[in-house]
């Protein structure tokens, strides 16, 4: 059986959870998130504890055991608790700036890039003299979230040599030494 499938799910204080027609609606203080859930996986909700069946012993049916336990959580803390990420940008001249949902950064291209984040994602910037500017993103939707990251990411990937680019917080960059140091 499942390790994590069969592991009950405790709602914590302010949370409700709703099931109808295969799909899961979570809410709480932070706000409200869908999920369908496949057909095959029962839910049963009782004593501030939610629990998930499945109806055979398949190995479709035991991967989606697991997965759909690992996504019902996931809502039931970010409507509780919420995700933060945070963002580094390394390199000179590197910059960023938030006006509402709208993300500016500057990354050394011609132009600047603006970015519309949806209204899910808190964002907040800081730029401090001297320091690396941060972005701090803020959701109840971890996969929205990782999904943001990994677009903001994208723009310019940390790169090896001198380890310019952005990077979550705490990311180690194994460096290369370079041509140079071969001879």
């Amino acid at each position: 059986m499942s390790r994590i499938g069969k592991l009950p799910i405790i709602l914590p204080q302010g949370v409700t959870v709703m099931a109808e027609n295969n799909h899961i609606t979570v809410k709480g203080p932070k706000g409200e998130l869908t999920q369908y859930v496949d057909p095959r996986i029962s839910v049963a909700i009782e004593n501030n504890e939610i629990t998930l069946k499945r109806s055979s012993d398949e190995r479709q049916d035991r991967a989606m055991h697991g997965l759909y336990r690992s996504l019902i959580n996931n809502m039931v803390v970010g409507v509780s608790e919420g995700f933060k990420k945070t963002l580094e940008l390394v390199g000179v001249g590197y910059r960023a700036s938030n006006e509402g949902q709208i993300l500016e950064l500057s990354l050394g291209f011609t132009h600047p890039i603006f970015m519309m984040l949806p209204k899910e994602v808190k964002v907040e910037t800081k730029m401090e003299r001297n320091k690396n500017p941060f972005i701090y993103l803020e959701s109840c939707d971890k996969q929205l979230l990782g999904q943001i990251c990994s677009k903001i990411r994208s723009f310019r990937m940390p790169e090896p040599y001198k380890g310019k680019g952005i990077k979550f917080e705490g990311e180690y960059i194994r460096r290369k030494s370079g041509k140079s140091a071969g001879k």
